[in-house]
């Protein structure tokens, strides 16, 4: 077994209008030795900003912004710009985040050249009703039940006159092109699911028609797993080693107390991402300490960033839906534990 170290709290909420109910889920990145921490913050009634800071030695916040730096601007985000993730590719810093109107959650992009000025990008995922997606994916055979239980089952064609889509969230890009294409991983629960593109303005409504027609050939990783059984997705942008991909994802099992949230680790084949080459078969941490206990949504420890120094590597998350916590781990026994549990059958 790994062992992982909790670094304990490393950002908490403040009396900060927009960040006074909680802070949680950080996109993370690491330029000319300075780790930024970009950070979901929610204020009175669930509305959720992105705040700002630098983490000195990757643990100690400075540099704190007074205000958000990405907010709501639109319709489609007027509830929340939620859960942002980070990465740079050549020049251009790509920050996908979900986008909450208060009925539907989607994923959308953000571009800057310096990490001050944002150029918001819209709404990048498919807007499908269930019943539109399940016409569709359905074209091959039955989907998994869990697609109609967690997507379709309770949901009513329209709330206040807006039409209700099938949420796709947790929109993370690979930190480079791959044979020439953007890679990146969504999820419709349960499962998480991977797409490449020449351009992301690629991403029109054919486009997501021509996917969902073959949508059981872009699931990358469903839950096998008991800690992540009920569903799984996204966690921190894929990081690059000698073996792969290495991919730190959340897996999500309920119990007699609600869902439980673990970190998770799996490795991704280098030049062909879509196809998973090992997986931990237990969780990489999970909840176990008070804050991570306890909070706005208790037993949730939710990975969103992460960066390597030296062979070790720092995991940034939300614990409970209020704090933000890291947990380090030594990169190459992870890697080692990893290829120990590689998946022998072909996907």
């Amino acid at each position: 077994m790994l062992t992982v170290k909790k670094e304990g709290v490393i950002l908490e909420k403040t009396t900060q209008g927009f960040e006074d109910e909680g802070v949680l889920n950080p996109a993370v990145i690491e330029i000319d030795n300075t780790v930024h921490a970009f950070y979901r913050a929610i204020k009175d009634g669930n509305y959720s900003s992105i705040g700002h800071c630098t983490l000195k030695d990757g643990l100690i916040a400075e540099n704190r912004s007074e205000i958000p730096v990405i907010y709501p601007q639109f319709e489609y985000e007027k509830q929340g710009v939620e859960d942002p993730r980070i990465v740079k590719i050549d020049d251009l810093y790509y920050l996908t985040y979900t986008a909450n109107d208060g009925i539907n959650a989607m994923g959308a992009l953000a571009t800057s050249k310096d990490l001050v000025h944002w150029e918001k990008r819209g709404l990048i995922t498919p807007q499908y009703s269930y019943e539109e997606f399940k016409h569709l994916a359905e074209s091959r055979g039955e989907l998994n039940e869990k697609y109609y239980r967690f997507n379709g089952k309770y949901i009513v064609p329209e709330i206040e006159g807006k039409k209700i889509l099938v949420w796709d969230k947790n929109v993370i890009l690979f930190p480079r092109k791959i044979n020439g294409k953007f890679y990146f991983l969504h999820r419709i629960k349960p499962d998480i699911q991977i797409i490449s593109v020449q351009d992301l303005s690629e991403l029109t409504h054919n486009f997501w028609e021509t996917i969902f027609l073959q949508f059981t050939d872009h699931i990358l990783i469903s839950p096998i797993y008991e800690h992540e059984i009920s569903y799984l997705g996204g966690g921190c942008p894929p990081i690059e080693t000698e073996y792969g991909w290495l991919l730190i994802y959340h897996g999500v099992h309920d119990s007699v107390n609600g869902y439980v949230y673990c970190a998770c680790a799996a490795l991704l084949e280098l030049n062909h991402p879509e196809k998973e080459i090992a997986r931990l078969p237990y969780a990489l941490f999970k909840p176990e300490l008070d804050w991570e206990l306890h909070g706005t949504v208790n037993n949730i420890c939710f990975p969103t960033g992460a960066i390597v120094r030296g062979d070790i590597l720092y995991i940034y998350y939300g614990a409970a839906d209020e704090k933000i916590g890291c947990a380090s781990v030594s990169l190459s026994e992870l890697l080692k534990e990893l290829l120990f549990n590689a998946i022998t059958n072909d996907k």
